[in-house]
């Protein structure tokens, strides 16, 4: 019994274990040889937020995640791709919370729309208290 609990403990721990064996990608943590491009690079990785460590952008956090992300950046930079083209695929592949700047679309408008009705909803009842007094 404690003998089949060990072993199913061990076959539940060994994904997490390779995953620190991973090699990391080539453009992980090396910087592009055309100072522009590596410029161009940086500031699209500063408005990306890591999804491990959620109040990061990709280019401060060391996560695993955030590795393969600037890789991706750097070698799609490299091959001459625009920053906004790697940004709407960023967004494509892993959502709209990657982006620091949202955009307004279909799932995101509520967003906007509520504290906007809010602020209404406030003052409309602001208003019709002082007209009362």
């Amino acid at each position: 019994m404690i003998r089949a609990l060990l072993i199913a403990l061990a076959l539940l721990a060994a994904p997490a274990l390779a995953q620190d064996q991973m090699p990391q990608a080539p453009y992980a943590n090396t910087q592009l040889e055309d100072p522009a491009q590596e410029a161009e690079a940086l500031e699209l990785m500063a408005t990306l937020r890591c999804l491990t460590c959620q109040s990061q952008s990709i280019h401060d956090s060391d996560a695993a995640i955030a590795g393969d992300m600037r890789h991706q950046v750097r070698s799609r930079i490299a091959a001459g791709e625009d920053p906004e083209a790697i940004r709407a695929w960023m967004i494509e592949r892993y959502g709209d919370y990657i982006s620091y700047e949202p955009v307004m679309n279909a799932q995101t408008w509520p967003l906007f729309a509520i504290p906007v009705l809010l602020l209404l909803a406030a003052l409309g009842l602001f208003w019709h208290r002082m007209r009362r007094q």
